[in-house]
């Protein structure tokens, strides 16, 4: 299946907190869109690999994603390896997406900023065509996509440009709870974490308006770009 737009995060939730209201609102205009998760947070404070797994199966569901996958890299060990950059270019091969997202430059996560250079490096590459790559057992074509955008995370970063998510901001938080076990729950036993409280989940409300306010939009997700975007029309940018 070729998708649209591959979303790549590498943490499960990490593209749920910061660019579902953009996934949602581009599969409402038809477009094929996925996500590749590069480890299963195993690291977590809360919940388990296993957890984690059938929460962001949950969400893809809530969400109507095309494809979910996850290459299980090493949860805070991951390196800037010829392995990994493999493992994440064999699947831009495999869907081919003309956009990726790819996590934030530069984060309170130390795993975000190192995973953003690494899906910026793989897109690079796989449109070289003396790199080769096989999926099962057969020659895959080069695939370069045509853009890179880094959602925002934790941090505040002044964003490049936002996308309007207004009508999808109660479908945004249910995917954002399906991972039930990292997330506010007064009955959990778990260990408190930054992002399990009460105050969290109203944090992402306000960031999400604080990034729609200097566009006149009441909810936006937020984005940077390492490379300028080129338009033909002004009228793209209204």
């Amino acid at each position: 299946m070729k998708l649209d737009i591959l979303a790549i995060a590498v943490h499960p939730d990490d593209v749920e907190l910061s660019a579902t209201g953009t996934l949602l609102k581009h599969i409402d205009m038809g477009k094929k869109v996925g996500i590749l998760d590069l480890t299963r947070g195993e690291l977590g404070s809360r919940g388990t690999a296993e957890t984690r797994d059938v929460e962001a199966a949950d969400s893809a569901k809530i969400m109507g994603l095309h494809a979910r996958e996850n290459v299980r890299m090493a949860d805070g060990f991951f390196q800037h390896t010829e392995e990994n950059l493999r493992k994440i270019i064999t699947i831009l091969r495999k869907y081919q997406p003309e956009i990726v997202l790819a996590n934030a430059l530069n984060d309170r996560h130390p795993d975000h900023g190192r995973a953003a250079k690494l899906t910026a490096d793989a897109c690079f590459l796989s449109g070289l065509v003396r790199i080769e790559t096989q999926l099962d057992g057969k020659n895959q074509d080069k695939w370069r996509p045509k853009a890179l955008y880094h959602y925002i995370q934790d941090y505040y970063r002044k964003p490049d440009f936002v996308v309007d998510i207004t009508p999808y901001i109660e479908q945004k938080m249910k995917a954002v709870t399906a991972f039930k076990t990292q997330f506010y729950n007064p009955e959990s036993k778990e260990p408190e974490t930054p992002i399990s409280s009460k105050a969290f989940m109203d944090f992402l409300y306000a960031r999400a308006q604080e990034m729609g306010r200097p566009a006149g939009f009441l909810y936006a997700e937020g984005f940077e770009v390492a490379r300028t975007p080129g338009v033909n029309d002004l009228f793209d940018l209204t």
